[in-house]
């Protein structure tokens, strides 16, 4: 598309506004940035002064193209921060690129190699390629060109050409180039759809118009006509083919802004579609021809605007081509770009979750345009459709609808129109017949959204099809991800509606919160039917509950408070809006209602408690309350766990969630939730084990048998067995093994107990890149550990995996520092880029009643190699034993719990010596603070990581 010069008021300034006194720019004029004329001056006084010495007089053509250059893109930068959009900003940056390379051209062929009369060999047109061709170009974006010959090469054009190359080189251009006939630019573009997308967007700048204009005029005519169909089908599957490159998911939190799903490249993508279709020569004239309303065209736009001033300001922040709106640049680009943070909403999330909205848009439009090319029989069915004879619709017994060669469609727009309920049953209507959906039926869905109202969805009849769509059928993910995609689940349900495209600013979480919602549900599903990784325990749940569909709608609804204030607290009170406006019974509500508000208590309660506490699994118990609403808990957090993204859920998460519902399960089964009843229980529990295991391996350690009852309840059977293999009485051990899903690797370590020990060992691990991602820690009734580090390596897999010789170190230095020989020195401990974009408040808690034998310290604060090794050793110096740890790492930040007692076998005591602890474990949190994350001109702004549960 051609580049347009904006009209503009006449005057002095460099940059024209409408008006002094509003924020951002008025249009540009080019002249009024770069002068053409006077440039052209320049260089000519620059050949004449140095007749006789091409090469000073080329340094200094350069430094005035240059400086050009850099006057043009400063001004763009200038603009782009007082508010002018990236479309804009890119159109300048292109406008002034074509009068360089325009005066450039004129020099080289005036001053340099001149031909007086050109002969049809030394014909010669420079056309822009590719982005440059579209007349939009990125700050850091490649040149890419096009030489265009007459025919044969010639002597003088090969050197115009290289002349030209060189000087945009030492100018700092990255030229992208080609030298080609129009017949070849023909061929190639008919065996190379790259080429052909590239010559699609080609723009004259300078040289031989009229050789240009042959060339775009048999391009059309050989290239373009009446060859859509083909040109569709092969842009469709590059689509398709980056898509599974990068992901095939449009709401990863750290997404790619140019060929991530529903990015620019999406967008370029309906762009070139519809220009090889309708034609046309601007942005705006093409979209205008094509398929789309004037609303839907409003939103095209408004997409290109956002999509490009992301991208602009990257590459200005950056200094390169960054396309990856990555957590260490989201919250400069949301500030440049005006966010501020409003409530309990970051400005950073406000920025993302417009990103993300924008992103959905994206997504509607590309159905719009899928559905008008099928209607014109230019686009290919997918899938095993394409294999099938087309057959005529068949017409359905719910009036409009029909079956459309596979997929369920509407015979009109109008059935949506007329009757908005049928956006609802075109759902339930594909769930039942088990069919995709047509994309004429979205469209005309989306073009229908607002006819869904309070007044229709409202109704008895809507309730009932809302409760349909979301609870009918095995695989209720995939109508929940169609109602999402077409905007239609925000619409029937406000409440999910304001979690759409939010994100949280921690790098816990992989998803938005609606996408992690709608996979939970897809988890608790597969659960259900035994699809995917089975868990036996929910496995065996599943039968027992009586309220099925309570399960589904808390996990729904699970997430509806996050950014009104306490999620947990606000979850509860929109969950129950939702369930009284679909008319679901009190009782129904109010257990909905319960488990959004307490749908965090489980997880915490396992990962950070000690939940062979009497008193903690007492007090889980109290809260509970019923069996029923401990096993609709139990399954709604492991759904909740596994849909915060890959290689979250583990073996020993789902072994700690197990035995918290165990322990808590026994309690209220025996009727007693009093600290006394549940100890009774759990010492039952243990010797049930003790009994097993003896069963299963004979001999038992002695060192097992001296283990409290925590011990023998904090482990499965499969554990227990490992372990008597490995622990010789008397010696010191140290032994691994790998977890089945090779999340971790297991530690046991186990000798002489010393105060310091811990310290000695976590240091240890620390300093030979061992990441503690939990610790369990048992001292036995004359003085031995065991032990149990599950440890990790720096990119979240399990340490050491397939690397024997590095394990192999570890033991070892593990066996010294149970010899009080532990190896010195410091642990690297610096943060990377993406960490330190996030600004984390540390916080220490100390308290008493949360155990009866022992205090409970709590710490949060930034993760980092060596933290848990230097906590340690200020409880170490303090005289305090750790009776266990629980160590937990989520994305940026650490929560970690220790139950301690003093030298003599009692809570910490005094207030004094409380604070004492706390000031300095605070101080150990807060050392090693990394500096923000930087480019080489500028520290970049952060912002503060939000709760990551």
């Amino acid at each position: 598309m051609n580049v347009k010069s904006n009209p503009a008021s006449a005057g002095p300034s460099l940059v024209d506004t409408r008006n002094s006194a509003l924020r951002r720019p008025g249009r540009w004029r080019i002249s009024n940035i770069i002068d053409g004329r006077a440039l052209r001056i320049k260089l000519t006084a620059a050949a004449q002064h140095h007749q006789g010495d091409p090469q000073a007089a080329r340094k200094v053509v350069i430094d005035h193209l240059h400086a050009a250059l850099f006057r043009g893109r400063m001004i763009a930068q200038e603009r782009l921060q007082q508010g002018a959009d990236g479309l804009d900003t890119a159109r300048l940056l292109c406008a002034v690129q074509d009068e360089v390379i325009s005066a450039l051209y004129d020099y080289t062929t005036t001053h340099v190699i001149r031909a007086r009369n050109p002969t049809e060999a030394e014909r010669i047109a420079i056309v822009a390629t590719g982005g440059y061709g579209r007349g939009v170009m990125a700050p850091s974006s490649d040149t890419d060109l096009l030489f265009l010959r007459a025919y044969k090469v010639s002597p003088h054009t090969e050197s115009v050409i290289e002349y030209m190359l060189y000087a945009m080189w030492d100018m700092g251009l990255k030229v992208g180039h080609a030298f080609r006939t129009p017949q070849d630019c023909v061929k190639l573009a008919a065996e190379d759809v790259t080429i052909k997308t590239s010559m699609l967007d080609a723009r004259f700048i300078c040289g031989d118009e009229a050789l240009a204009t042959d060339m775009f005029e048999l391009f059309q005519r050989e290239a373009v006509k009446g060859k859509d169909a083909q040109f569709i089908a092969d842009k469709l599957a590059e689509r398709d083919a980056r898509h599974a490159r990068h992901g095939d998911a449009r709401y990863v939190v750290e997404p790619n802004l140019k060929e991530g799903k529903g990015g620019l490249r999406d967008l370029q993508t309906l762009y070139w579609i519809t220009k090889h279709m309708y034609g046309g020569r601007t942005l705006e004239d093409v979209m205008q021809n094509g398929p789309f309303t004037p609303h839907e065209y409003a939103i095209f736009i408004r997409a290109a605007k956002f999509l490009w001033t992301v991208r602009c300001h990257l590459h200005f922040v950056t200094g390169r081509p960054e396309e990856r709106l990555g957590f260490d640049l989201q919250p400069e680009i949301a500030s440049r770009m005006g966010y501020r943070d409003r409530g309990e909403q970051q400005g950073v999330e406000r920025f993302m979750k417009r990103y993300f909205l924008i992103a959905k848009d994206v997504g509607s439009l590309t159905r719009i345009l899928a559905a008008k090319l099928e209607a014109d029989h230019k686009k290919k069915p997918e899938g095993f459709r394409r294999f099938l004879p087309i057959r005529a619709p068949q017409a359905l017994k719910e009036t409009g609808f029909i079956i459309d060669n596979g997929r369920i469609n509407t015979v009109d727009e109008d059935v949506m129109a007329s009757d908005p309920l049928n956006m609802l049953r075109l759902f339930t209507i594909a769930r039942r017949e088990g069919k995709d959906i047509h994309p004429d039926a979205l469209t005309a869905l989306t073009r229908n959204l607002r006819a869904m109202n309070d007044r229709v969805r409202e109704t008895p009849e809507a309730r009932q099809l809302v409760l349909e769509s979301i609870m009918g059928g095995d695989r209720p993910g995939q109508v929940l991800r169609w109602m999402n995609e077409s905007g239609l689940l925000g619409r029937v349900m406000p409440e999910f509606g304001g979690i759409v495209a939010q994100t949280q600013f921690n790098m816990y979480h992989h998803y938005t919160v609606d996408e992690h919602t709608i996979r939970a549900v897809e988890y608790i599903s597969d659960m259900e039917h035994g699809r995917g990784e089975t868990i036996k325990l929910v496995s065996e749940l599943f039968p027992m509950l009586e309220n099925r569909r309570a399960l589904y709608m808390a996990m729904l609804l699970h997430d509806t408070g996050k950014g009104k204030g306490d999620q947990q607290i606000e979850g509860m009170k929109t969950s129950l809006r939702a369930c009284q406006r679909l008319g679901l019974p009190e009782a129904e509500s109010e257990l909905v209602a319960w488990l959004v508000g307490h749908h965090l208590e489980m997880s915490e309660t396992a990962q950070k408690r000690d939940i062979s506490d009497p008193r903690t699994v007492a007090k889980f118990a109290d809260l509970v309350g019923s069996l029923e609403r401990l096993r609709l808990l139990y399954i709604l957090t492991v759904a909740d766990i596994k849909a915060v993204g890959p290689a979250v859920w583990n073996a020993w998460k789902g072994q700690l969630l197990a035995d918290l519902y165990n322990n808590t399960a026994a309690a209220l089964r025996g009727g007693r939730t009093d600290e006394a009843g549940v100890l009774a229980e759990l010492e039952a529990r243990a010797e049930r084990r003790r009994e097993a295991l003896i069963d299963r391996v004979g001999k038992v350690p002695a060192l097992m048998l001296e283990m409290e009852t925590a011990y023998w309840t904090g482990f499965d059977l499969d554990d227990l067995a490992w372990q008597a293999r490995v622990l010789n009485d008397g010696q010191e051990v140290v032994a691994h093994r790998y977890l089945a899903d090779g999340g971790a690797v297991a530690m046991i370590v186990s000798g002489a107990d010393r105060t310091g020990l811990f310290a000695d060992l976590a240091g240890t691990l620390a300093r030979l890149g061992a990441n503690v991602v939990s610790a369990q820690v048992f001292t036995s009734n004359r003085g031995r550990i065991v032990d149990i580090f599950m440890l990790q390596d720096a990119s979240k897999g399990a340490f050491a995996a397939g690397d024997a010789p590095r394990m192999a170190r570890l033991e070892k230095a593990m066996r010294d520092a149970l010899a009080d020989n532990a190896i010195k020195g410091e642990v690297n401990a610096r943060a990377g880029r993406r960490e330190a974009a996030f600004l984390v408040q540390p916080s220490v808690q100390i308290r008493d009643d949360l155990s009866a034998d022992y205090t409970v310290i709590d710490i949060a604060g930034r993760n980092r190699p060596g933290l848990l090794h230097e906590v340690a050793d200020v409880l170490a110096d303090m005289k305090l034993s750790i009776h266990s740890a629980h160590v937990g790492s989520y994305g940026e930040r650490v929560f970690d719990a220790f139950y301690v007692q003093n030298a003599r076998g009692q809570k910490m005591g005094t207030k004094a010596r409380k604070d004492t602890l706390k000031e300095r474990l605070l101080a150990v949190l807060g050392r090693e603070e990394p500096d923000a994350p930087q480019t080489p001109a500028r520290k970049l702004k952060r912002s503060r990581a939000v709760d990551s549960f």
